[in-house]
């Protein structure tokens, strides 16, 4: 702070004529030192924009005048920047800020807006507009408090830009930053606009358009020589780094490729025709990196002919380094926020909310459009944010890569809380609450320590890995659309019968461990349609609803718990084709242990235990391609009914049918029960039933009831 007041001082004494704005000059001082000591005090660096500065530059601050007051502002700035200030305030009041027209913000600023300052959009009709600039070239900027307001409310709708244009009066901007580096947004309100509050994106400069007539036949050697070769085309005219981008840019890409090849070489010259070096295999979208000393280049195409041939030469640029802050995006049509090119973009402890009208009317929109030759996005963080009330999403990560997504509490209820998109790669997505919010996921993204209620998923897959998650009322479903696309793991979800909630299985096969589903759902703990093979590890499934089923998804349950609750009789339910086993697992239920009902299900049981409280089987085949049941352990030891079969292939309805269970197997089960009770029967098969092999089970308290055409090996009854 002292080495600022000196050299305040220094100029104050320097230049008694300059005008300072609210800095007082040694003319106006005197010999007061009162006065001199006031004006010591104050930071030369800082540009008021008081009353005597308004009447200056033609400035109103009642909300009038918008032309003159946009026009003034820009020259203000301008004035400013170019005598050495790095702050400019802004007073109180409604700054109207021309239709026609935009604030254009200068390098090296802080544009400091008072609490009770408003930046308002004029009302219009154009489908595009922007209240303040940020432009390529217009670096160091920050934005600090106050209002930036649109027009959202009294704009017409009912025109056009151009003739061709979409009509969707969808690109009302408040701020808009254009390839701008290092600038920062800090406690801000952006509200009302057509569009956006804030729009981050880039520049793009497109040097040249190539069509068949800008190729010949031919490629070029190591050492940069033109040679003659009829299954490869090259560039007729080299093309040069005249334009003045290159100046500040040094990289370049081809965009919009027809009829070429998706990969080239790229040959590098000096002026003076020296060869310099050259790039292989580069592709269409890749930032190719100009080296010193270059003047132009050469491009080879792996194509015998350039018929139809187009391309675009291109530089293009984001924003980068931009961190938004403490601020708050409201009543936006399309978006509170847009990234639209942008690296290195932080937007944290914001406020989005209210934003409906025009699609996508999310919070944040990851989306530079890159597959349409639009712009990259890279390293973007989400953090800390209050999501509420957007119409649509709260996050969406649309294209681009490496993003991370923490600490946000996403509450627009009924609308997507985050959407991933194929385009986007690299997503982490850590310690969020989803309130009322879906997540719809289709691949490359990593969750952790999120938490969900009132809502549902969709994971599609392929990269996709869920960890320490949390649901309450919430479906957990998960579609992946490759084998294992899809991996989840100490997942805990609660019902409390307000909803369909729980787990849910489709597509391809996928590998889930240490699931915990607490809890009655409104319908079913579990379903699904996946295709065989998926892996359940440590499922534990407590208190599940007696008034439906489990509809258990093909694959292989290690370690698994499935237990009713208090007094419920519902069963876990193989009900689709395909195979099955279930391997040192846990059933405890009023009602039925584990159900088999599907003519194509394969189904294996063993090293199990099943706890029957009430008076149901603990297995009951009712129609399988197979069942292996072996090596389990069977207590039954609250029975009142003595006709109670513990174990049963079909049962007394279905023995005039058709048979339908193809073959089974049990062996080596123990069954115990308080009374005396059938304990494996197979007497009601059905019709041409096959013998069905029962070997080396020990029965306590229960007995055989088997048909002779059984194989009954080895079996033990042993009644008290």
């Amino acid at each position: 702070m002292k080495k600022w007041l000196s050299c305040t001082l220094t100029l104050l004494v320097w230049s008694s004529t300059v005008h300072t704005g609210s800095v007082i000059a040694t003319d106006e001082v005197g010999n007061d030192g009162k006065a001199l000591q006031q004006a010591i005090q104050q930071d030369a660096t800082v540009y008021e924009l008081d009353k005597r500065e308004q009447q200056r530059w033609k400035i109103s601050n009642d909300g009038t005048h918008p032309v003159e007051t946009t026009k003034g502002m820009n020259e203000a700035l301008k004035w400013a920047h170019q005598n050495g200030k790095t702050t400019f305030k802004v007073p109180a009041g409604t700054y109207l800020v021309d239709k026609n027209s935009q604030i254009n913000m200068v390098s090296n600023m802080t544009f400091w807006l008072d609490d009770q300052a408003v930046l308002q959009k004029e009302t219009n009709g154009k489908e595009h507009y922007v209240t303040l600039f940020v432009g390529y070239g217009t670096n160091n900027v920050t934005l600090k408090g106050g209002t930036y307001r649109g027009d959202k409310d009294t704009h017409d709708y009912s025109g056009k830009d151009y003739p061709y244009s979409a009509g969707t009066h969808e690109s009302g901007y408040g701020i808009l930053s254009e390839g701008a580096i290092n600038l920062t947004i800090d406690g801000v309100k952006a509200e009302n606009f057509t569009g956006d509050g804030l729009c981050i994106g880039g520049k793009g400069t497109m040097i040249k358009d190539l069509y068949a007539g800008h190729f010949e036949s031919g490629a070029i050697d190591s050492n940069g020589k033109l040679v003659s070769d009829s299954t490869k085309i090259r560039i007729k005219e080299p093309l040069s780094f005249n334009n003045p981008i290159f100046k500040t840019e040094r990289g370049f890409e081809f965009s919009n490729a027809q009829n070429l090849t998706y990969t080239f070489d790229v040959y590098f010259y000096k002026s003076d025709g020296t060869f310099l070096s050259s790039l292989k295999n580069q592709k269409v979208r890749q930032i190719m990196q100009i080296p010193d000393g270059a003047s132009y280049f050469q491009a080879v195409f792996n194509k015998s002919s350039a018929a139809g041939a187009y391309v675009e030469y291109w530089n293009k640029v984001v924003s980068k380094n931009v961190v938004v802050r403490n601020s708050e995006f409201a009543f936006n049509r399309r978006q509170g926020i847009t990234v639209g090119g942008g690296d290195h973009i932080v937007i944290a402890n914001n406020e989005i909310h209210d934003i409906g009208g025009i699609a996508p009317q999310s919070g944040i929109d990851v989306e530079g459009g890159f597959g349409e030759n639009g712009h990259r996005n890279s390293n973007i963080f989400i953090k800390d944010n209050n999501f509420y009330k957007n119409r649509a999403y709260d996050v969406i990560l649309f294209d681009g890569q490496d993003a991370t997504v923490e600490g946000n509490h996403l509450g627009s209820k009924g609308a997507i809380g985050l959407a991933i998109s194929t385009p986007f790669t690299g997503a982490k997505v850590k310690n969020n609450h989803f309130d009322g919010t879906r997540i719809i996921a289709y691949h490359d993204a990593t969750f952790i320590d999120n938490k969900m209620n009132d809502s549902f998923t969709l994971f599609e897959g392929p990269n996709i890995t869920i960890d320490r998650m949390t649901f309450t009322d919430s479906l957990f479903s998960i579609s992946s659309k490759v084998p294992f696309g899809v991996k989840a793991s100490n997942i805990t979800i609660y019902n409390t019968k307000k909803s369909d909630s729980g787990l849910s299985v489709w597509s391809k096969p996928v590998c889930l461990s240490n699931i915990t589903i607490i809890g009655q759902p409104a319908l079913r703990a579990i379903g699904g349609g996946s295709e065989e093979g998926s892996i359940f590890d440590n499922l534990k499934i407590i208190g599940y609803n007696s008034a439906y089923n489990l509809d258990l998804p093909r694959g292989t349950y290690n370690n698994c718990v499935f237990e009713a609750a208090a007094g419920g009789n519902g069963e876990p339910a193989v009900n689709k084709s395909g195979k099955y086993v279930f391997n040192g697992c846990s059933f405890k239920t009023n009602g039925m242990g584990l159900g088999i009902y599907h003519k194509d299900a394969d189904v294996t049981v063993k090293n199990s235990t099943f706890n029957i409280l009430g008076n149901a089987p603990a297995l009951s085949v009712q129609s399988a391609k197979k069942a292996m049941i072996e090596n389990n352990t069977i207590n039954a030891n609250h029975l009142t009914n003595a006709d109670t079969e513990i174990i049963k292939i079909n049962d007394y309805w279905q023995r005039t049918n058709p048979y339908d269970v193809l073959d089974a197997v049990i062996k080596g089960n123990t069954l115990t029960s308080n009374m005396i009770a059938k304990g494996i029967s197979t007497i009601y098969a059905g019709i041409g039933a096959p013998g069905y092999t029962i070997e080396n089970n020990i029965l306590y308290n229960a007995k055989l009831h088997l048909r002779k055409t059984d194989r009954n090996i080895n079996n033990q009854e042993l009644i008290k």
